[in-house]
């Protein structure tokens, strides 16, 4: 139904397993994301949506845990599947082609509409916002692929939409402000987020990302599960410097707003958070032993990662 369009995000998960030491012969066939756009010929910008959205298939870093801010960080790619894209019809274009994304002027063009009927069309949910910046004035500035505008203007049933009189029911929802980009935005990045999540408490962080810390706790309400939860949030794709208006309106976009967004992400959360426990429980203290002259103490459980410092420290200070 127009107007009412979302992106259904892409759960799969590519299986790929590194050990933490690999051989020689292992690390000569794996590349790292620079080296391996230079040899596809595409920016690094390109390189990373082109992850995002699955042309290349990346593998986690063996000497990190894959879970970089930025989208080649900590993984790397192999030989074979350069050499899969080098072969593939119309390298390079084809892939800089698929990977090309445009702004509202440029995409207005593309579809030859002009660039205020563009933006009504993107601010009703029909065209789907790839990423995002700010520009020095920190207003957002969306960008689209332009292979999906040249298939939306190619479909007939989209005729309507592009010339004439926009419907009476779009005018009118546009005129009480409706604007779907980021909440569309929102709902891709999250399908970008799970298509790299190889592990349960993953895929939870993934859609924890998108939500404030008090929906969070509403959806997972055991603190344990929360902090081992928090290590697997993603953080916005664009990041000013902490508390900076930039880095503040980032965070903004992250979060869903409209009440039925955030209740069907605290749904999904809470589903993948009791299926991420019972693959592997968080880490939580131990319970209480007898200790010396009969006196009790507690036995903290070795917590992986940041959280084994602060958990110590919170129990050390309420024994």
């Amino acid at each position: 139904m127009p107007g009412q369009h979302t992106v259904a995000y892409d759960i799969t998960v590519h299986d790929a397993t590194a050990t933490t030491e690999r051989p020689t012969a292992a690390r000569e066939v794996r590349v790292g994301p620079g080296r391996a756009a230079r040899e596809l010929g595409l920016k690094g910008t390109e390189f990373d949506l082109a992850v995002q959205l699955g042309r290349i298939r990346t593998i986690p870093d063996g000497d990190g845990d894959g879970d970089g801010d930025g989208d080649g960080e900590g993984r790397r790619v192999d030989r074979a599947e350069i050499e899969r894209l080098r072969a593939g019809p119309g390298f390079p274009e084809a892939l800089r082609r698929s990977v090309q994304a445009v702004g509202a002027t440029e995409g207005a063009a593309l579809i030859d509409v002009t660039k205020t009927r563009f933006t009504r069309l993107a601010r009703l949910g029909l065209l789907v916002p790839v990423k995002f910046y700010l520009n020095r004035y920190r207003a957002v500035v969306w960008l689209y692929l332009a292979e999906e505008l040249r298939l939306f203007a190619a479909d007939d049933r989209n005729t309507p939409l592009l010339t004439g009189r926009m419907p009476e029911s779009l005018r009118n929802r546009l005129d009480t402000g409706t604007d779907l980009r980021p909440r569309n935005w929102r709902t891709r990045q999250l399908g970008f987020m799970l298509r790299r999540a190889d592990d349960p408490w993953a895929r939870a962080g993934a859609v924890a990302s998108l939500l404030g810390p008090l929906h969070v706790s509403q959806a997972v309400p055991d603190p344990y599960d929360r902090s081992h939860l928090n290590r697997f949030r993603r953080l916005p794709p664009f990041r000013g410097a902490p508390g900076s208006p930039a880095a503040d309106l980032a965070e903004e976009l992250m979060t869903a707003q409209d009440p039925d967004e955030i209740a069907w992400l605290q749904t999904d959360l809470t589903r993948l958070t009791e299926e991420a426990r019972a693959h592997r429980p968080a880490p939580r203290p131990a319970p209480r032993r007898p200790g010396p002259a009969g006196r009790t103490q507690e036995a903290v459980e070795p917590v992986h990662g940041t959280s084994r410092g602060l958990l110590g420290r919170w129990w050390r200070g309420n024994r």
